[in-house]
């Protein structure tokens, strides 16, 4: 693709109307869009679903070739060569929320995407908002090791009833699923908050808290609110006077969903 601008979407298949999303963005900023399928074992940790994550490559084509992709990087597990030790890490910020619930994933997710960067040569990559700790930490490691190329974060897709699309939202069952839907009617209550005004700390975290428990996961990991720029923990601050974002995971059975949103304009 010699010449051409190269917009890349790196994902591990199971693709959606979420990651079809992100490909049409990505072809609205470059002349030549990249899929990556990889189902990448560096960030699965011991007992997660690295064995049962679904592998749909018929389906996943069928949206590529909808898409207008002009080329699928699928690798293998020897994208590891035998005796592969290095990692590119994020010391910190790789261990705080999801990092300290999943020890590892951080690592194998940004050492997996640098290598992808790195095969593809693409110069506008696109990553969804609904995994805003991995954004956030992609965002470092572009400008920290100059990979001189420019990272999009778009925003989270949902489905109308408001639940953010994933792969694992399949493993819901219909009761599951109706309860999971607090998950962004919480957010939104807090978010809704803040944009009326309201900055005490508690009080926004409250509006949301209120609304999650009234119909409760099965477990709540978080819902906590976040300093973009550092990964710090805001909820003991007693005013919230600069962006933020509102982050959560819990547990339906066996099936945990993380969301997010952002209180003022963290992206840009």
């Amino acid at each position: 693709m010699s010449g051409r601008k190269v917009g890349f979407v790196p994902t591990m298949g199971a693709l959606h109307e979420g990651h079809a999303s992100l490909l049409r963005i990505a072809a609205q900023q470059s002349d030549a869009v990249v899929l990556s399928i990889y189902v990448n074992p560096t960030q699965f940790g011991p007992g997660e679903d690295f064995e049962k994550y679904p592998r749909t490559w018929e389906s996943d084509l069928e949206i590529a070739r909808r898409e207008g992709v002009a080329a699928v990087f699928a690798p293998d597990r020897a994208f590891y060569p035998e005796g592969y030790r290095t990692v590119v890490t994020v010391p910190g910020w790789k261990d705080q929320w999801e990092g300290e619930i999943r020890p590892g994933h951080f690592d194998g997710v940004t050492t997996v995407v640098a290598k992808l960067f790195l095969s593809t040569q693409c110069d506008v990559a696109v990553f969804g908002q609904k995994d805003a700790q991995q954004a956030l930490l992609l965002r470092r490691i572009v400008r920290d090791l100059d990979f001189g190329l420019k990272l999009v974060v778009a925003p989270i897709v949902r489905e109308a009833d408001g639940l953010a699309l994933s792969s694992r939202n399949r493993y819901l069952t219909p009761e599951q699923r109706r309860r999971s839907l607090a998950l962004s009617r919480a957010l939104m209550a807090s978010v809704m908050a803040w944009e009326s005004g309201e900055r005490e700390t508690s009080k926004l975290l409250a509006a949301g808290r209120s609304v999650l428990q009234a119909d409760a996961p099965d477990s709540v990991d978080y819902f906590s609110l976040l300093d973009p720029e550092t990964m710090g923990c805001l909820d003991d601050v007693p005013t919230l006077d600069k962006p933020a974002l509102l982050v959560t995971a819990a547990r339906y059975g066996a099936t945990r969903l993380i969301d997010n949103a952002a209180m003022g304009n963290i992206w840009e």
